[in-house]
C-alpha cells in the first residue's frame, strides 16, 4: 500500500495546503529538513464582521480560495452552529470540513465569568460547558470566552478571583473532553495584561489558556514585550489580529515575538472593517503575514 493511500482525503489536503503557502521558509533550510521557528504558526479567520454572513459551504469556498486554513465560528452568525443542533446535524456540520482543507478552530463564544449574581455565574459556566461539548462535536478543539470586566462595589482583585477560579473548574473540565478554553483578552479593565496574569495565576491546570488579542492598552505600562511576557507561558492554540496593514498596532514586533518563541498555534483574523470583496481582501491578508512571518525569521 502507498504512502498516501494511508493518509486520510483530510490528511492529504491539509499537508498539500501548507506546502503552497509559505509559512515555511522555501528553499535550502526547508530542503534539508531544519525546522524554523514560527513554521508552524497557521493563519485562520474568525467569522467576526468579514465572514458573518456566510454559510458553511461559502465559508469553506472562500477560505479555500483565500488560502485560509482554520476558522473560529462566532456565535449567532450565518453558520447556524449552535447549541440546538441536533446529533446528526453536528455530524452533517463536522463532515463538510472534514471533505475540505479547512479546519473548525473552534466556537467564538460571549460567555464571561465576572457576575456578581451566583446563578448567572453558575449558569455561564454550565453554558461553557455545552458550547465545549459543541466543539468537540463538530470537530474543533476549544471554545474562546471573556473575564469580561469589573463591577461597582466589589472589589478588582476579588472578580479576577472568581474569573480565575472559574477558568480553573473550566480547564479542567475541558481537558477532560480533549478541549481547550481560549480566555481573550477583553473586557474594560480586564483587558489590561497585569489583570489577565492575575486571572490565570488562579488556574492551575492547561486546559485553560489565554487568546492575545491585540488591544491599544497591550503598550500600556511597560509595553508590548512586557505585557507580552506576562502571559506567553499560558498562550493557547489562538490568538487574535486585526488587518495587519491598517493603523499603527506594532504587529511586526508580535509576529517577532510569536516566531522567537515557536508558537505553533493559530494566529486569527478579526477583521473590523467591510471591503467589498472579502476574499480579494483575505488574500492581502495572508500575504501580508506571510511577508511579516519571513521578516521575522530572518531576524533569528
Amino acid at each position: 500500500m502507498s504512502k498516501l493511500s494511508k493518509q486520510t482525503r483530510r490528511d492529504f489536503v491539509r499537508d498539500f495546503s501548507v506546502l503552497t503557502g509559505t509559512a515555511f521558509l522555501s528553499g535550502s533550510l526547508m530542503g534539508c529538513g531544519t525546522a524554523i521557528p514560527g513554521s508552524q504558526m497557521k493563519l485562520g479567520l474568525v467569522t467576526y464582521l468579514w465572514a458573518k454572513d456566510w454559510d458553511i459551504p461559502t465559508i469553506i469556498k472562500n477560505c479555500t480560495e483565500a488560502g485560509i486554513g482554520g476558522v473560529e465560528l462566532r456565535v449567532e452568525h450565518a453558520h447556524g452552529v449552535t447549541l440546538d443542533l441536533t446529533k446528526a446535524q453536528r455530524e452533517e456540520v463536522k463532515k463538510q470540513f472534514s471533505a475540505s482543507s479547512v479546519e473548525i478552530v473552534g466556537m467564538g463564544t460571549n460567555e464571561q465569568y465576572d457576575w456578581p449574581e451566583p446563578e448567572r455565574l453558575k449558569e455561564a459556566v454550565e453554558t461553557t460547558k455545552a458550547w465545549l461539548q459543541l466543539s468537540k462535536d463538530i470537530g474543533g478543539s476549544g471554545v474562546k470566552v471573556k473575564p469580561n470586566r469589573f463591577h461597582e462595589g466589589i472589589p478588582q482583585e476579588k472578580t479576577l478571583e472568581q474569573i480565575g477560579r472559574a477558568l480553573d473548574e473550566l480547564g479542567k473540565y475541558a481537558l477532560d473532553m480533549g478541549q481547550q478554553i481560549r480566555l481573550e483578552v477583553h473586557g474594560r479593565g480586564t483587558q489590561q495584561l497585569p489583570n489577565i496574569k492575575s486571572i490565570m495565576d488562579y488556574v492551575q491546570n492547561d486546559g485553560s489558556t489565554v487568546c492575545w488579542n491585540c488591544n491599544e492598552q497591550d503598550l500600556d505600562g511597560q509595553g508590548l514585550e512586557y505585557n507580552f511576557n506576562l502571559v506567553k507561558d499560558r498562550f493557547g492554540d489562538i490568538c487574535h489580529v486585526r488587518e495587519l496593514n491598517i493603523g499603527d498596532y506594532p504587529y511586526q514586533q508580535l509576529m517577532d515575538m510569536f516566531v522567537k518563541m515557536d508558537y505553533k498555534g493559530w494566529v486569527l483574523l478579526e477583521c473590523r472593517t467591510d471591503p467589498q470583496d472579502k476574499v480579494a481582501a483575505l488574500k492581502e491578508q495572508r500575504q501580508v503575514w506571510e511577508d511579516m512571518i519571513t521578516k521575522a525569521q530572518a531576524k533569528i
